[in-house]
């Protein structure tokens, strides 16, 4: 069985890859990366970008969204802040070291929150999605758009020789989709609108989970319930 994850593991192997990062995977999740901005900018308004990395997908969104952005790699953020500096992105809000699971904002103060090739690269998915899900006004969107494991076959058989090698470069090739359902229905609060391939070849997905109701900090007032 592959070692889990923990955040020194992810954090310096991120370090080794800031300096060719771009260069590497640019091209590769550039499909994915469009796709999820143009899921987000359905909805628009305050956008989280939590795993921002190199900030790559920053210039790519509209200027009439307030854009945010986390990381886990502080090496990762300084080449974001200086894509926003050579931008003159005007509508990025603010960029900051913060660790997924555990995120510095208040509860429903986004209107999307969107991970690209985060979910499988953190320790804990689950409380991940829930600190997302915690972030997310009523009637917003959760995002993500990444790698899903094979259920079956020679790729799933793949994946799982390959784990403990790619935990050391900071991932898990065989996270499926089945973690996801479970999450969603043992959350409560969302649901699933979409799911869908993304190119190159359909081995990347675009997931979005809307969130529903009121959120649970939020008083039950006798207005509130007329309305």
């Amino acid at each position: 069985m592959a070692t889990e994850l923990d955040n020194d593991t992810v954090a310096r192997a991120y370090a080794r890859w800031a300096p060719i990062y771009d260069l590497v995977f640019g091209a590769v999740f550039e499909r994915g990366r469009k796709a999820s901005i143009a899921a987000a900018e359905r909805i628009g308004g305050r956008i989280l970008e939590v795993g921002v990395g190199t900030g790559l997908s920053l210039p790519d969104y509209s200027w009439t969204n307030r854009l945010t952005g986390v990381d886990l790699s502080a090496p990762m953020l300084r080449k974001a802040k200086a894509r926003v500096a050579q931008h003159r992105l005007t509508n990025v809000d603010g960029l900051a070291v913060m660790d997924a699971q555990h995120l510095g904002f208040q509860d429903g103060v986004f209107d999307v929150v969107v991970a690209q090739y985060v979910i499988t690269a953190v320790p804990d998915p689950e409380a991940t999605l829930d600190e997302f899900a915690r972030v997310l006004k009523p009637g917003g969107e959760i995002i993500l758009v990444n790698h899903l494991g094979a259920e079956f076959g020679l790729r799933a058989a793949f994946e799982q020789w390959f784990a403990p090698l790619a935990r050391r470069l900071g991932w898990r090739p065989e996270f499926r989709w089945k973690r996801l359902a479970q999450w969603a229905a043992r959350h409560g609060g969302v649901r699933v609108v979409e799911r869908r391939a993304v190119t190159p070849l359909g081995h990347f997905s675009l997931i979005r989970f809307a969130r529903l109701g009121r959120l649970a900090s939020e008083p039950l007032t006798t207005a509130g319930a007329a309305h």
